[in-house]
C-alpha cells in the first residue's frame, strides 16, 4: 500500500529543491545552498514536512551514491598525476587545519570526541562545490585546480578513515572506556583491511573480465556497476563498517577500469536526485539558533573556514615552492564547509557523540561559507591582485606571470641530472630559462625561472609561455609525454629538442618536426669516437 504522506512529503521536497535551485542559479550559488535553504523553509520555518524513516533512508542512499561517485573519480593514474608534492601538501593541510580547528573548538567550550569531530568537520572542504566551479571556469587542469583536487583527494581518504573510526565507537550512548574503544577500532580497521583485500582481489581477477563482457551494453554496464556497489555495501555491513566506506571502495575499484568515465556520466543524474533529498532532509532537521555557540561562535567558525583554512593551504603550498598565484587560488577554492562535514556530524549525532545543536551550527556556517566561497572562487583573480597591492610583494610571483613576461626564453622540462645541467649551462651562456618539473624539490637552487606542473596539461605550457619561447628542451624519459610535447611545439611553431629514449621512437619524433634528437646511446658513441680520434687511436673521420 502506498504511503500517501511519504509521497506528499517527497513531492514537496523535490518541488522546493527545484524552485530554490532555480533561484540559486540566478544569483550564481551552488545547488547545495539551495537544497539546505529549501529544507529550512519546509522544516524549521513552516513545519510543512517532517522527516520520516522512509525519507531518511532515501537521503542516506544519496550519500552512498555520492561516495560511490567520489570513488569513481579516484583512479590510480589521477593520484599519480597530481604529484607527490600535492599529496604531501594535502596531508600537511589536514594536520594543520585539524590542529587549528581543535583549538577553536576548545575556545568555544567543546571537549573530547565532540571537539575532535567538530575539528574534523571544519578541516574538510566541499568536493562537490570545488569540482563543479573549477569545471565551470575551465580551470580543472590548471595548476591551482590540480592542487585543490589533490588536497581534496587526501581529505576524501581522511573521511573514510574517520567513518571507519566512528564505526568502531559505541553507538548506544554508553560510556566510552579505552579498552572498549581500542577493541572496537581494531575490529573496524581489521574489517576495513579485509574488505580492501577482497576488493583489490576482485579488481585483479574478477572485475576486468566480467565488466569487459557486460560493457557491450551501456544499460547493462550501469546496472552491474550498481550491483557491484551494493555487493560491497553488503560486505561492509557484514564487517560492521559504514555504508559510506563500502560505497567509496566500490567506486575506487571501478575507477581503475576503462569504462569509469561512462559510469560516472550515468551515475551522476541518479546521484543528483538522492543528494538533493539528503541536503533538503538535513535542512529540515536543522534546529533554529546557533547550537549554544552564540552568534560570536558562528562568526568565529565562518572566519576560520573562510580565512584561516585558505591561509593554511596557501602557506603549505608556498612552503613546498608552488607559485604564489596558484597557492592563493587553491586556498580560496578550499574555503568552505564540506558536505562530508554534515555527514560526519550527522553520524556523530546519531551515536550521541555530538549534540544536535553543533550539527545545526555547522549547518548554518556551511550555508554562509559555501555561498561566500563560491563568490570568492568566481573572482579569485581580482582578490589576488587586491592582496598583492596590499602587501606589495612584487618581488614574488615571477613564476605565475611567466606566460606574460617571458619572451625568447628556453623552456627545459624534466629536472633530472641532464635537465638541471642544461639549465645551468644555458643560464651561464646568458639564456633566459624556465625549468619545469612536477617535484618542487628538484627546482630548488636553479638559476632562472621555475614552474611546478605536469606538461601533459596544456594549461601548464600556456603558463610557461610556450608560444613566446625560442626553444623547448625535454630531458624526460617518458615516451608519451615527449610525443605530446613535440606535437604541442609543432602547433606553436616553436623548435624543440627532445630526449629519444631509444632508436624505436626516432621516426615518430622526426615526423613531429623535432629540431634535435638527444639519443644517449648515439651521442655517447659519437663522443667516444671523437675522443679516440683526438688520442690518435682512430683515424680522423671525414666531415
Amino acid at each position: 500500500m502506498i504511503d500517501e504522506n511519504f509521497i506528499r512529503s517527497l513531492g514537496l521536497m523535490v518541488v522546493a529543491a527545484a524552485l530554490f535551485a532555480v533561484g540559486a542559479r540566478w544569483v550564481r550559488l551552488p545547488g547545495i545552498v539551495a537544497y539546505l535553504l529549501a529544507g529550512l523553509m519546509l522544516g524549521p520555518a513552516t513545519g510543512v514536512v517532517s522527516v520520516t524513516e522512509s525519507l531518511q533512508f532515501i537521503s542516506e542512499t544519496g550519500i552512498v551514491l555520492l561516495l560511490f561517485l567520489v570513488g569513481l573519480e579516484l583512479s590510480f593514474a589521477k593520484v599519480k598525476g597530481v604529484g607527490h608534492a600535492v599529496l604531501f601538501a594535502g596531508l600537511l593541510q589536514v594536520a594543520l587545519t585539524f590542529a587549528g580547528a581543535f583549538g577553536l573548538a576548545a575556545w568555544l567550550g567543546l571537549r573530547g570526541m565532540e571537539a575532535a569531530l567538530f575539528a574534523a568537520a571544519l578541516t574538510l572542504s566541499s568536493t562537490v562545490v570545488v569540482v563543479k566551479l573549477l569545471d565551470e571556469r575551465k580551470e580543472f587542469s590548471s595548476l591551482h585546480g590540480r592542487i585543490a583536487v589533490g588536497i581534496l583527494l587526501v581529505q576524501d581518504m581522511a573521511v573514510i578513515v574517520l567513518l571507519t573510526l566512528l564505526a568502531g565507537l559505541p553507538h548506544d550512548g554508553s560510556p566510552m572506556e579505552m579498552g572498549a574503544i581500542a577493541l572496537g577500532c581494531l575490529r573496524a580497521f581489521g574489517g576495513m583491511a579485509i574488505l580492501l583485500i577482497a576488493v583489490l582481489a576482485a579488481l585483479r581477477w574478477v572485475l576486468p573480465p566480467v565488466f569487459g563482457w557486460v560493457a557491450r551494453s551501456p544499460e547493462t554496464l550501469f546496472i552491474w556497476s550498481l550491483a557491484w556497489c551494493f555487493l560491497v555495501l553488503a560486505g561492509a555491513h557484514a564487517l560492521h563498517l559504514s555504508h559510506e566506506t563500502g560505497a567509496f571502495m566500490a567506486g575506487v575499484a571501478l575507477a581503475q577500469l576503462p569504462y569509469s568515465h561512462d559510469l560516472r556520466r550515468r551515475v551522476h543524474p541518479l546521484m543528483n536526485f538522492f543528494v538533493a533529498v539528503f541536503f533538503v532532509t538535513l535542512g529540515i532537521n536543522m534546529k533554529p539558533g546557533t547550537g549554544g555557540l552564540g552568534g560570536l561562535g558562528i562568526v568565529a567558525i565562518c572566519l576560520f573556514v573562510l580565512l584561516g583554512k585558505p591561509l593554511i593551504v596557501a602557506l603549505v603550498t608556498r612552503l613546498l615552492r608552488f607559485p604564489a598565484r596558484a597557492s592563493f587560488a587553491s586556498g580560496v577554492a578550499l574555503g568552505q564547509v564540506s558536505e562530508f562535514s554534515f555527514l560526519l556530524l550527522a553520524v556523530g549525532a546519531s551515536s550521541a557523540l555530538v549534540s544536535p545543536g553543533i550539527l545545526s551550527a555547522i549547518g548554518l556556517a556551511g550555508l554562509i561559507t559555501i555561498a561566500l566561497s563560491s563568490c570568492a572562487i568566481s573572482s579569485w583573480e581580482r582578490l589576488f591582485l587586491f592582496w598583492r597591492r596590499i602587501w606589495r610583494r612584487d618581488d614574488e610571483g615571477r613564476i605565475e606571470q611567466a606566460a606574460v613576461e617571458l619572451r625568447n626564453h628556453v623552456i627545459v622540462i624534466g629536472m633530472n641530472t641532464l635537465g638541471r645541467e642544461l639549465v645551468r649551462r644555458l643560464s651561464e651562456n646568458g639564456e633566459h630559462t624556465l625549468a619545469i618539473d612536477t617535484d618542487p624539490a628538484k627546482l630548488r637552487h636553479l638559476p632562472g625561472e621555475t614552474l611546478v606542473g605536469s606538461v601533459e596539461y596544456l594549461a601548464v605550457l600556456e603558463e610557461a609561455g610556450l608560444a613566446q619561447a625560442r626553444l623547448l628542451v625535454s630531458a624526460l624519459h617518458i615516451e608519451d609525454a615527449n610525443d605530446l610535447l613535440a606535437f604541442r611545439c609543432r602547433e606553436a611553431k616553436v623548435p624543440c629538442a627532445i630526449m629519444g629514449v631509444d632508436l624505436s621512437v626516432v621516426d615518430n619524433l622526426l615526423e613531429m618536426d623535432v629540431a634535435y634528437l638527444m639519443i644517449p646511446k648515439v651521442d655517447g658513441i659519437k663522443r667516444q669516437q671523437e675522443t679516440l680520434e683526438a688520442m690518435g687511436l682512430l683515424p680522423v673521420s671525414r666531415p
